[in-house]
């Protein structure tokens, strides 16, 4: 028999989570093989139809976030730098108009080397977004082959340098674990993204994610685990002297520079998204909800003007939550409160002890009555730990 649906006892949840707004932009200039995320390669953008459906996704979403604010707002894709500046600005115009955007809202961008220019980022920047995230991967032509980029070494130092021009916080996305490469070149990529001096930056072991060329077919001479463990502890390493902190499992930064979007996501944090394939995550007096919109963009676009562009609704159950909130949380190095279970999930914290006890045992996690926080054994076997907290 099913577990029932959350039903809160008492009062339920007692304070709404902080609520961010994701903002789906599905168009990139051409599909990496590795990539798994519901983009679609280029061919004429419906620009003007496509920001229509957002801005009415957004308004028939209002009785959803009726009363709170948005404290973020992350422009995800796909490339969304392929948008015009003045699309961007009509958008947060919109969400300006429409919902209660906190003063000083962080408002991120990713962005592809390959798709920026300085009046671009200007104009960016003139409509509202804070920073900017650049898929660099690597600054090796041989790699940047491989992994089917669209833009070299030398765009990805011009980018840079542009972001760190028109804003005041920018990220950079790495990869290693990539075909053919040495520790000695993932080392190179690091250095030269730091000699960039990146507030953040971010470094992430290839994945072959099903359903993708690369998961198909594997590349050729992909470093072995021995290998991609060694590159991983030089990466961390490198950062920790090059005063980065290790803050999340994939994520470095340096004070203050920390993503306020995604440590939202980590500490189970609410957040609409809007646009095609658009995951939401929404707390109510009495239960938890998951959405999916629509994922192919033109079905969207006309799904939307129906108001039947939500394609999945779920309300997690009891037993899903312990594992929701873990799965989140454990991946920030310094944990979490432990008041923030019950705080997030409406669920008394008593309801993981077994897991935590077993984890505790095994040594991935520190337990105490104000933290929870995953060791270093924990860090290095998060997928270990995290199985802890499944649904028997």
């Amino acid at each position: 028999m099913a577990d029932p649906v959350v039903r809160f006892a008492g009062s339920g949840l007692r304070v709404q989570p902080p609520l961010s707004l994701y903002i789906h932009l599905p168009w990139c200039v051409k599909k990496c093989p590795y990539c798994d995320f519901n983009s679609h390669a280029a061919q004429g953008i419906p620009e003007t139809a496509y920001i229509d459906a957002l801005l009415l996704d957004l308004e028939r979403a209002l009785p959803d976030i009726w009363g709170r604010t948005i404290h973020t707002v992350f422009f995800g894709g796909g490339t969304p730098s392929l948008f015009s500046a003045q699309g961007i600005e009509r958008i947060l115009s919109g969400v300006r108009t429409l919902t209660q955007l906190l003063p000083g809202a962080e408002i991120t961008l990713e962005a592809n080397p390959g798709t920026v220019e300085a009046a671009k980022f200007a104009g960016f920047r003139a409509a509202g977004v804070t920073r900017v995230s650049l898929g660099i991967q690597s600054f090796n032509p041989r790699h940047l082959q491989a992994l089917g980029r669209i833009h070299d070494g030398a765009e990805a130092r011009r980018a840079a340098e542009l972001a760190a021009t028109h804003f005041d916080t920018f990220n950079l996305d790495l990869m290693f674990a990539l075909p053919g490469q040495t520790l000695a070149e993932a080392a190179a990529d690091l250095d030269i993204a730091l000699a960039l001096r990146p507030p953040h930056l971010s470094a992430y072991h290839l994945t072959l994610e099903p359903n993708t060329p690369f998961g198909h077919s594997a590349p050729p001479n992909l470093p072995d685990d021995d290998l991609a463990a060694d590159m991983q502890l030089a990466i961390e390493a490198r950062l920790n002297e090059a005063g980065m902190e290790h803050y999340e499992t994939s994520a470095y930064a340096r004070p203050l520079h920390a993503s306020r979007h995604n440590l939202n996501y980590w500490r189970f944090g609410d957040y609409l998204g809007i646009g095609a394939g658009a995951h939401s995550k929404l707390s109510f007096h009495d239960r938890i909800l998951r959405q999916m919109r629509t994922k192919h963009p033109q079905q969207y676009m006309d799904a939307v003007r129906q108001d039947r562009h939500i394609a999945e609704v779920r309300s997690l159950t009891r037993s899903d939550l312990p594992f929701e909130f873990m799965m989140n949380a454990l991946r920030l190095n310094d944990g979490v409160p432990a008041a923030l279970f019950e705080e997030r999930t409406g669920l008394p914290l008593f309801v993981c002890a077994s897991a935590l006890e077993q984890a505790q045992a095994r040594g991935l996690m520190e337990v105490g009555a104000s933290h929870l926080k995953p060791t270093l054994q924990g860090q290095r076997f998060l997928n270990d730990l995290l199985e802890l907290f499944l649904p028997g």
